[in-house]
């Protein structure tokens, strides 16, 4: 018997071993970096570079030598037939003899090489592919920084439902004391059936928030898993609270940090553009210059009756040819003019659109300030206003329990007090969420 006991016992601490291993635990700041490597959205940003490094040698590629081969077979089951002069032959003049020229089967092997001497698009090709690189590991940090955004947005969120249905267990527990010594009270005929009926109805209100934000327990977890890459129902746990969070988001000194706008990723991204639309009119440009190009191609054919091209004997006849071909634009009734216009207005489009976004996001900045201040304004005001909700709400229990206040006053006051719970919990995410949009715009 003792030896079973044993044996349960380990078989016990091993599952117990196995589903904290399972667990995996992260801090806010582990987690992003958790959602930096594993987010979907960032594996394809980074992907997206390696296709920018691909496209990059791509474009260089087409100005180096370009090899080709080709082998041809040809069967003419009917030759064709021409008519040479008869006299040729010693016949009589103005006739003419058929004649078929050439044997009926031939095998051609060609390899060719193509050499690209000057292109001004290709130039320009080459030049865009550096800003496309630019632009694609730009958006890699606006990618970044979305999902940093969107893993504190969402780990607040699993703390927020959290502790809200913690709040809601004790604020039913509590109610459910009142309407039990409430009903009682009725029932000894001490009290009025209005006053179990107020605690019914505040009581029913509360639990259905309670079930309400327990669902949103596993919810909330669920989108955080999402953005971290995560399997949905992977048991993710969590080892900061929102005290703790708060206390890292109220950073006065954030306000007087350093604004570099070159530095903001949306201003990069708009800088790209205007790279991309510098090298578009450049290409529409280049369009009205010439194009030198140098070939050379070696090969061999064979003729025959019969398909005997893979014998030893089979006899092949070889040919090669150099050749240069420029291609000069004369005239293309001004297309090429209003192609070229079109990119230099393009480009203005671009400049215009980068004086405005670099106003903008100055304009961003200082709404940042503003609503990080309001953030933790509001909270320290919330927090202040709990701890009176909280006094108000247990002075109204005394009195309705002495008699002095009736249900209605102590309703008023639990309804103050539960609308105050939220606001607080509310004004703590907040605060980081202020926080983060804050350090994004100055790119902390």
């Amino acid at each position: 018997m003792q030896r079973f006991l044993l044996l349960l016992l380990s078989l016990l601490f091993g599952l117990l071993l196995q589903a904290q291993e399972t667990t995996t635990s992260f801090t806010l700041e582990e987690a992003v970096a958790f959602a930096l490597e594993h987010n979907y959205s960032s594996l394809n940003a980074t992907l997206e570079i390696e296709d920018a490094q691909k496209q990059k040698w791509e474009t260089i590629a087409t100005g180096l030598p370009q090899i080709s081969g080709s082998v041809s077979y040809q069967n003419q089951l009917k030759q064709p037939v021409s008519l040479i002069p008869a006299e040729f032959f010693g016949g009589e003049p103005g006739t003419f003899q058929p004649i078929v020229f050439g044997q009926p089967q031939q095998a051609s092997a060609t390899a060719t090489l193509k050499q690209q001497i000057f292109d001004g698009s290709y130039i320009v090709g080459v030049q865009a592919t550096k800003a496309f690189l630019s632009y694609s590991q730009n958006n890699r940090e606006k990618t970044e920084q979305d999902v940093r955004k969107a893993v504190v947005d969402a780990y607040g969120n699993v703390l927020l439902a959290r502790q809200s249905t913690d709040i809601l267990a004790r604020n039913a527990a509590t109610l459910e004391k009142n309407l039990f010594e409430t009903r009682k009270i009725f029932e000894n005929g001490l009290g009025d059936e209005e006053s179990v009926e107020q605690l019914q109805i505040t009581l029913s209100t509360i639990q259905s928030q309670l079930k309400n934000a327990e669902r949103l327990q596993e919810i909330t977890l669920q989108m955080l898993n999402v953005v971290m890459g995560l399997p949905l129902e992977h048991p993710t746990g969590l080892t900061e609270d929102l005290d703790d969070l708060v206390a890292a988001g109220i950073s006065p000194e954030l306000l007087e940090s350093e604004f570099n706008l070159e530095n903001n990723v949306d201003y990069k991204l708009v800088n790209n553009l205007n790279h991309q639309r510098y090298y578009e009119w450049k290409l529409a440009r280049s369009r009205a210059l010439p194009t030198l190009n140098a070939f050379v191609n070696y090969g061999s054919a064979a003729f025959s009756d019969d398909f005997t091209f893979l014998d030893s004997d089979q006899q092949w006849f070889d040919s090669s040819v150099f050749g240069v071909d420029l291609s000069i634009p004369i005239f293309s009734s001004f297309k090429r003019s209003a192609s070229t216009q079109r990119a230099k207005i393009a480009l203005e489009q671009a400049k215009n659109q980068l004086k405005e976004t670099s106003a903008q996001l100055r304009l961003q900045l200082d709404k940042a300030k503003s609503d990080y201040i309001l953030a933790i304004e509001n909270y320290q005001t919330n927090k202040s206003n709990l701890a009176l909700a909280e006094r108000i709400e247990h002075k109204n229990q005394v009195k309705y329990q002495e008699g002095i206040a009736s249900s209605f006053e102590l309703r008023q006051a639990q309804l103050q007090l539960y609308t105050t719970q939220q606001e607080y919990l509310q004004s703590m995410v907040e605060v980081i969420n202020k926080k983060i949009e804050l350090e994004t715009i100055l790119n902390l």
